[in-house]
């Protein structure tokens, strides 16, 4: 046999030992894989062990893995060498990997661009081009498919079988371990989110004040959830409304809805769950909400709040769940969540109202303007209250324990008589108009002593009511010039005090005619008298159903108060509401104005919220009941500032923080007034515009919101834009023309380093 009868054999025995190298190779790696897999404690390290070893296995670029998502029927990627997103998500019907992991079906792509599966969005959001690609199914010793793998960009020729059948061999390696770990992994967040579920109930149920509950329970329930915002709906059963506390700081209010209509509404009646995966898509939602507030609706989950008793108290609602539709796990979730912390929203509520009652109690005791004595079944003082000291002009001290006798004296044994009577009879006992002697001063006052029983119906003492009625007259003379007379009315028993000095939380109004000199040169000083007398009869008829004081008149202007001498607790609600009225109000006196040949009028209004000194100020010839300080100045700084900002209502950030209701509004600016230091938000209320008067003004208010945030944030160039497009809309819109002089002028004089954003004014 000759050396060539020799070659084929010989290398046939090369190649065959050379099949066997790699064989013995392939299994020492998949034994060592076996033996990597089985010290590693993580899904990350299983995932990167896999990864990293094919790609090195099988000379290729990158390799990635796609684990199933069984809540949201989706592969998402975990692991990816070089430059990756640490998380991917795709449906699991998509592209190639979504095709593998359907039919369970290998493939070896030579020309991924080709292939009628491919789906670019991953490329896109890797930054990463796919040429060719093996993708196999990671499938369970029972067939199950839990998965995908990828190995892309063979760095030498195409994929071949036998890459596939090592990629193969070695993800059936992996299986097992993954497996094991993604259970771990899932048993880890679980126990993590019933920790975090029992510190969360813990902690919200320590709170018994309503108000920071509500935040809290919406603040947690819009974290547990990866919501975007969630609100926690309670029913007020006196008004059959659905009410929450929604916001933070200057945007916070108090929403109430009727507890019957609306999603919300369905729950709370029916006490069923809904879950709507494409808020537009469902006829039972109203995308009136979403225009009115610029929110963008994408999902929404509400459940309802069940007390233990089984009654449902309220409901809680989540919207806009990041990545994808809320799930059943969610639902379950917030029911589980809104039941542990139903106990603790009845006990805050029983509290708040519990609270409230005492609170209203307290101050009707204190603000009454009658004297209240309550006596002891001996006859001696057990308890006046701070009307009845002032009444009697004595300490507590100088008044209690104290004998009727010691306490009233000769001078007022009237009041002995009717005492001795009352006991004697068992019966009530008046008398009106009678004279009171205090030191040297006589009191005309009305009387009233009647028992106190007990719930025996046992008399266990007296209680004495005196009402002052001497200075009835005057007051009632004094007070009816500022305000309605009925609210005067209601303070003529309230005493002299009144007009004395005080501090007391007030909104103060200031609303000017524009252009007033103009307009008496055209009509002259009849025509002027006549239509001041006009003009100030309907605006001063809008302060006072709002219960407000009319201050003073100044020329053309109007001074009024809200919170004075009555306060209330929506006082700058309702200056608010006057305000808006006084604007409808006048124009609609100018549609006949103008229809009778006559020129229209035309106002500009500052609000502002402040403690203020009100009380009688003046001579002793001349006295008037007034308000004074810094609170009262900055409402009239606010109101010439209408002119620069060619608006008709400003108010400022103090009068906002104090509104309970919703009212179309936004910031105009941070400014700084003449003679002050601190900056202050100034905002302006547009709820009397109508699209007519304000063409396009959600979208033209969302415009603005944003390019003042550019403008305060420097990008002069993305302001100017956003001012522009405010304009087009809107080309009446004279704060966003000044803001885009302003801009334009900023951008080629940039202001210095500590610039805020901050506008000094310099006129009053």
């Amino acid at each position: 046999m000759t050396q060539s009868d020799h070659a084929p054999e010989a290398r046939k025995s090369a190649s065959s030992a050379a099949e066997q190298k790699r064989r013995l190779r392939h299994a020492e790696l998949l034994l060592a894989m076996s033996r990597k897999m089985s010290a590693m404690d993580t899904l990350d390290q299983v995932l990167n062990a896999l990864i990293e070893t094919t790609t090195g296995e099988l000379n290729a670029e990158r390799g990635s893995l796609f684990m199933n998502d069984t809540d949201t029927s989706e592969l998402y990627s975990r692991v990816a060498q070089g430059t990756f997103q640490r998380e991917i998500r795709i449906p699991n019907t998509s592209g190639i990997a979504g095709y593998v992991f359907t039919t369970g079906e290998a493939l070896i792509v030579k020309d991924v661009a080709s292939d009628p599966h491919f789906n670019r969005s991953v490329d896109e959001q890797t930054g990463f081009v796919t040429r060719n690609m093996i993708c196999i199914p990671i499938k369970t010793a029972k067939g199950e498919i839990i998965g995908i793998a990828q190995t892309l960009n063979k760095k030498r020729g195409h994929f071949t079988r036998a890459d596939l059948s090592l990629f193969r061999a070695i993800a059936d390696q992996c299986t097992l371990a993954l497996q094991s770990a993604q259970f771990i992994e899932r048993m880890e967040k679980i126990r993590k989110h019933e920790l975090e579920f029992v510190n969360i109930v813990s902690e919200m149920t320590s709170d018994i004040k309503l108000s920071s509950l509500l935040q809290k329970v919406m603040s947690e329930a819009t974290r547990m959830l990866r919501a975007e915002r969630s609100t926690l709906f309670l029913n007020d059963e006196k008004s059959n409304e659905l009410w929450s506390e929604v916001g933070q700081g200057l945007e916070a209010s108090q929403i109430r809805l009727p507890n019957h209509l609306g999603i919300a509404g369905a729950v709370y009646a029916t006490g069923k769950t809904i879950n709507i995966p494409y808020a537009y898509a469902d006829l039972r939602f109203n995308p009136e909400f979403d225009k009115s507030t610029g929110f963008f609706t994408r999902s929404i989950l509400c459940v309802p709040v069940v007390n233990k008793l089984g009654k449902t108290i309220g409901v809680t609602q989540v919207l806009n769940k990041h990545g994808g539709p809320f799930t059943q796990e969610d639902e379950a979730r917030l029911r589980a969540f809104t039941a542990q912390v139903s106990i603790a929203l009845e006990n805050a509520k029983l509290f708040a109202d519990v609270q409230s009652m005492k609170n209203y109690n307290d101050a009707m005791l204190e603000s009454m303007s009658n004297g209240l004595i309550t006596l002891d079944e001996g006859g001696r003082i057990a308890t006046c209250n701070a009307a009845g000291l002032r009444m009697l002009k004595a300490t507590a001290s100088e008044v209690l324990q104290k004998s009727a006798d010691e306490l009233f004296g000769v001078k007022n044994g009237w009041v002995l008589d009717k005492l001795k009577l009352m006991v004697d009879s068992g019966d009530q006992q008046t008398m009106a108009d009678a004279p009171l002697y205090v030191g040297e001063d006589k009191l005309a006052v009305n009387f009233t002593v009647q028992p106190l029983l007990n719930m025996d119906q046992k008399r266990i003492g007296s209680m004495m009511v005196i009402e002052d009625i001497s200075s009835e007259k005057r007051l009632k003379s004094t007070m009816s010039r500022y305000m309605d007379p009925g609210i005067a009315d209601r303070l003529v028993a309230a005493g002299a005090e009144f007009l004395g000095g005080q501090n007391v939380e007030a909104t103060v109004m200031f609303s000017d005619i524009r252009g007033f000199t103009t307009l008496t040169e055209q009509i002259g000083a009849q025509g002027t008298v006549a239509l001041l007398n006009e003009y100030f009869t309907l605006m001063v008829d809008c302060i006072q159903r709002e219960e407000g004081m009319l201050d003073k008149f100044i020329g053309d202007a109007i001074m009024a108060a809200f919170g004075i001498p009555v306060s209330h607790a929506d006082d700058a609600d309702r200056a608010i509401r006057a305000s808006i009225a006084m604007i409808n109000t006048l124009n609609k006196w100018n549609r006949q104005r103008v229809s009778d040949g006559k020129p229209p009028v035309n106002i500009g209004i500052g609000l502002n919220t402040d403690v203020v000194v009100s009380g009688n100020i003046g001579s002793d010839k001349r006295m008037d009941f007034t308000i004074i300080g810094d609170g009262v100045n900055l409402a009239s700084r606010l109101e010439s500032a209408c002119k620069q900002y060619g608006t008709r209502i400003l108010a400022s950030e103090f009068t906002i923080r104090k509104l309970q209701g919703t009212y179309r509004k936004r910031e105009i600016d941070l400014v700084v007034v003449k003679g002050k230091t601190r900056p202050v938000s100034i905002y302006e209320i547009l709820s009397h515009h109508t699209e007519e008067t304000f063409p396009n003004i959600v979208e033209v208010l969302n415009l603005f919101k944003d390019g003042l945030s550019m403008y305060r944030n420097r990008r002069w160039d993305d302001a100017i834009k956003l001012f522009s497009a405010a304009l087009q809309l809107n080309p009446a819109d004279k704060p966003s023309k000044l803001f885009l002089e302003r801009a334009q002028i900023l951008k080629g004089a940039p202001p210095p380093d500590d610039w805020a954003g901050v506008w000094v004014m310099d006129s009053k």
